[in-house]
């Protein structure tokens, strides 16, 4: 019989207010909790002083302690959210912040078919959960040279790609690949690691799109084996792409 993934609420507790309540496989959630504080906003590098994660009967928390300027900024902002694994936007609480501006990433790396190609059938072999259960989704950090250096899965496709960011921290290096499709939300996450590639084996939504042109990520999807679609910044796809 196949294997069932796990699915438990975890709480993400800053300064002992929590600020969200995220559905999650409980795997590598210190590179969670620094992930979601990294790409939501919260704070990044010495402003996350000091992280925890304790168990409850019935959930987890991570405990997240950040410097005082960063807290003064999450309190500024009014957010409560509450996360299915299928929603990375549920608690906004307007417009402007569903929709928010993202960061110009630098001019990152430059790819070929065949490294597109590689980074996917690394992915494709580097999914245990996935193998045991066939339901959950993996984020990868591809570099160029050294191949798949860090892999994260989680039932919810945003939850993958906060661990990976924590656990990677800055991604300019290499490209977010990506077993999910591709929406705005994760497009805003990737901006805000750095990322300048993502690539993903499912389509795009036009609003991701958009906003990866603006953000001047290429956004490699639909991406099979030897073949793929470049919907953005094609100019970090090398000559011998397909």
């Amino acid at each position: 019989m196949t294997e069932l993934p796990q699915e438990v609420p975890v709480a993400l507790v800053y300064n002992g207010s929590t600020q969200a309540v995220m559905m999650a496989t409980p795997a590598d959630l210190e590179d969670f909790g620094r992930g979601f504080t990294r790409t939501e906003g919260i704070a990044r590098g010495a402003e996350l002083e000091r992280l925890e994660v304790l168990d409850h009967p019935r959930g987890v928390e991570v405990r997240i302690w950040l410097a005082e300027a960063a807290e003064a900024r999450l309190a500024a902002r009014r957010r409560a959210m509450a996360g299915p694994v299928g929603c990375g936007l549920c608690g906004i609480d307007s417009l402007e912040e569903a929709l928010r501006d993202v960061p110009a990433v630098g001019p990152g790396i430059r790819l070929g078919a065949a490294d597109i190609a590689a980074a996917l059938a690394a992915l494709r072999d580097a999914q245990p959960l996935h193998d045991r259960t066939r339901a959950v989704h993996a984020a990868g950090f591809f570099v160029p040279g050294q191949g798949l250096v860090a892999v994260r899965e989680d039932v919810g496709r945003h939850n993958a790609l906060d661990k990976l960011i924590g656990a990677v921290g800055e991604c300019s290096r290499g490209a977010i690949v990506l077993t999910s499709r591709v929406s705005v939300e994760m497009v805003q996450k990737a901006a805000m690691a750095g990322a300048g590639v993502v690539i993903a084996v499912s389509a795009p939504t036009t609003l991701a799109v958009e906003t990866a042109d603006r953000a001047g990520i290429t956004l490699v999807a639909r991406a099979r084996d030897d073949r793929f679609d470049t919907f953005t910044h094609a100019e970090r796809i090398t000559a011998d792409a397909a």
